[in-house]
């Protein structure tokens, strides 16, 4: 007698192995907003929200990209927002108030609104290399031709 528990598995690999499951999936393309936290402000009452969480800095962007992998480019350039790590929320800050808080953090703006390597040229390299795989492939080899010896 097979036990209950291998007796699930087996049922769910039949199950999930079906090609029917795994068609229906779609696969996420378009435009998405992104946010990256880059500035972990200190915990102080200068830095507290209403409903008594704190805000940090992070970059708020416009990309387009294929299964929030490979982003392909740049709809809108990044710039500075508050965000409470919490809730996952945003706050558009008014560009004076972004400079004083990081002149009181000695943090230089340059350097927190940039946009990581991949998200900037990481996608297009990859997406290059796929196309020109795909290219590749769809080239004909040249078949070596065999002559028979006799033994």
């Amino acid at each position: 007698m097979i036990s209950l528990p291998r007796s699930i598995f087996i049922a769910l690999l039949i199950v999930f192995s079906s090609t029917s499951v795994f068609s229906k999936i779609k696969i996420p393309l378009g435009e998405r907003e992104v946010l990256n936290k880059v500035l972990d402000l200190p915990d102080t009452d200068e830095f507290k929200l209403k409903d008594g969480n704190f805000f940090d800095l992070a970059t708020l962007h416009k990309e387009f990209n294929i299964a929030y992998l490979l982003p392909l480019y740049i709809i809108e350039e990044p710039k500075l927002v508050g965000f409470d790590e919490q809730t996952e929320t945003f706050y558009d800050i008014p560009q004076n108030e972004i400079d004083a808080i990081l002149a009181s953090q000695k943090v230089n703006k340059e350097d927190l609104n940039k946009l990581p390597f991949y998200t900037k040229y990481g996608g297009k390299i990859v997406a290059i290399l796929i196309i020109g795989l795909l290219i590749w492939g769809a080239i004909p080899s040249k078949k070596e031709k065999v002559e028979p010896t006799n033994i």
